[in-house]
C-alpha cells in the first residue's frame, strides 16, 4: 500500500510512531508488520489439547498465541506447550504473582499482567526480575470491566480517562523497576469507549499498543463490531498488534484479524476474493461458487487476488486489477482473466476446479519470484 501512496494518496496510512519490543522472535511496534494473535480456550493443564489448538492457530497464520495460566497445573504444563509451539506464547496472568514467575521460567515469551493486581511492591519486583531473567516482554492489559475500585469511584463509571489513567499507572510501576519491554491494551466491549481510550493513550505514551474490542460477541456480530472499532484505529495509524475477541473458534479470530488488516492494506495473507453480491444478470451461481472457492483456497497463504463477478457489467473492470479473474457470460460459460488480461473462455461446470488450479499456479509463481528476489538481495 505505502509503495503506491504517491499515486493513490487516499490509501496512505501514516502509522503512529511507537518503540519496538520483542515477543519472542516477533517484533511488535516500530516499523514491524502489525501482528495478529488469538488465545486458546482449552484447559492449559491439558497440554495435548492446548498444543493441538495452537497448531490450528499457527496454520491459520497466527503470529502470537496467548495461553491462560490460572493455576499451578497450568504453568506446570506450560513448559511442554511452549516447547511444542512454533510461535511465541503469551502467558495470561491474574492476581497470583507466582504464576507469572513460573510462566517466565517455563518459556513464556510475554506475560500479560496488571501490575496493580499482582500484590505488594516486592511481588511486582519479583515478577519483573523473572521477566528480565528469561527475556520476557509484558502486556499491561486494562479492561473496562475490571477497573480499579478507586478509579471507578473517582470517575463514576468506566470511561477513557479512567482506562488511560489505569494504564499509565501500571506502566509507571514497570518503568520504576527499569522495565520498558511492554505493550498496553485498553479494551472495552463498547467500540466507542475502546476507540476513545486508545486515541488518548496513543498520545500519552510511545509503547506499542495491542488493539482489541473485548468480549465483542458471536462470530458475525463480533467481527463487525471489531472491524468498526479496530478499523477506525488502524485507519488512523494506531495499533501494533491485534486480537479479535469472538465467542467462536479461535481460528476464526485469526481469519477475521487478517481480513481487517487486508481490507486496509496493512497485511496481506491468502487469497483476497473480490465477488459481486449477484443479481438476475449473473451467468452462474456466484454465491455458491464463492463459498466453495473460499473453502478450497483456504490453504493458500500467498498474498494474491481473485475476482469472481457474475456478469460483464463490472467483471472485466475488476479483473484488470486482480491476479486471476472470472466473469460470467452467456450460454453457460464465462471469461478467464490472468494478470488483468483476457486469457480464455471457460465452461461454468469446469469453473471451480480450473480456477483452483490457476490460483495455485499463480501462488507458486509469486512464491518463486519472492524467493528469487530474497536470494538476489542477499
Amino acid at each position: 500500500m505505502s509503495d503506491h501512496s504517491h499515486i493513490r494518496p487516499w490509501r496512505h496510512i501514516e502509522r503512529r510512531k511507537s518503540r519496538q519490543i520483542m515477543v519472542g522472535n516477533v517484533p511488535v511496534g516500530g516499523d514491524a508488520p502489525i501482528t495478529v494473535q488469538s488465545m486458546t480456550n482449552t484447559l492449559t493443564s491439558d497440554a495435548n489439547a492446548t498444543i493441538g489448538q495452537i497448531r490450528e492457530l499457527e496454520e491459520a497464520g497466527a503470529d502470537i498465541v496467548r495461553v491462560s495460566c490460572p493455576d499451578e497445573d497450568s504453568t506446570a504444563a506450560f513448559k511442554t506447550i511452549a516447547r511444542a509451539a512454533k510461535v511465541p506464547l503469551v502467558a495470561d496472568i491474574h492476581f497470583h504473582y507466582k504464576r507469572g514467575i513460573e510462566a517466565a521460567q517455563a518459556g513464556a515469551a510475554c506475560l500479560r499482567i496488571n501490575p496493580g493486581n499482582i500484590g505488594n511492591p516486592q511481588r511486582v519486583r519479583d515478577v519483573v526480575q523473572a521477566a528480565k531473567d528469561h527475556g520476557c516482554s509484558m502486556r499491561i492489559g486494562v479492561n473496562a470491566g475490571s477497573l480499579e475500585k478507586e478509579l471507578l469511584e473517582k470517575y463514576g463509571e468506566p470511561c477513557p480517562d479512567a482506562m488511560v489513567e489505569s494504564a499509565l499507572n501500571h506502566a509507571r510501576i514497570l518503568q520504576d523497576h527499569d522495565f520498558h519491554e511492554f505493550k498496553i491494551s485498553v479494551k472495552a466491549s463498547d467500540p466507542f469507549l475502546t476507540v476513545a481510550a486508545y486515541q488518548q493513550l496513543a498520545e500519552a505514551i510511545d509503547c506499542p499498543l495491542h488493539l482489541g474490542v473485548t468480549e465483542a460477541g458471536p462470530l458475525r456480530t463480533g467481527t463487525i463490531k471489531s472491524a468498526i472499532g479496530m478499523g477506525n484505529m488502524l485507519w488512523s495509524g494506531i495499533g501494533d498488534t491485534i486480537r479479535v475477541s469472538l465467542a467462536a473458534d479461535p481460528v476464526e479470530e485469526i481469519k477475521a484479524g487478517f481480513d481487517i488488516l487486508k481490507s486496509l492494506g496493512l497485511r496481506h495473507r491468502g487469497v483476497n476474493i473480490i465477488a459481486c453480491p449477484s443479481c438476475a444478470r449473473q451467468g452462474f451461481n456466484v454465491i455458491e461458487t464463492v463459498g466453495v472457492l473460499e473453502e478450497r483456497l483456504a490453504h493458500i497463504s500467498t498474498a494474491m487476488s481473485l475476482s469472481i463477478i457474475g456478469c460483464v457489467v463490472n467483471g472485466p473492470g475488476e479483473a484488470l486489477y486482480t491476479d486471476v479473474g472470472f466473469t460470467g457470460g452467456g450460454k453457460g460459460s464465462g471469461m478467464v482473466y490472468l494478470n488483468g488480461k483476457i486469457a480464455h473462455k471457460l465452461d461454468n461446470p469446469s469453473m471451480v476446479e480450473h480456477i483452483v488450479e490457476l490460483v495455485e499456479a499463480k501462488a507458486a509463481e509469486l512464491d518463486a519470484a519472492r524467493a528469487d528476489a530474497l536470494e538476489a538481495a542477499e
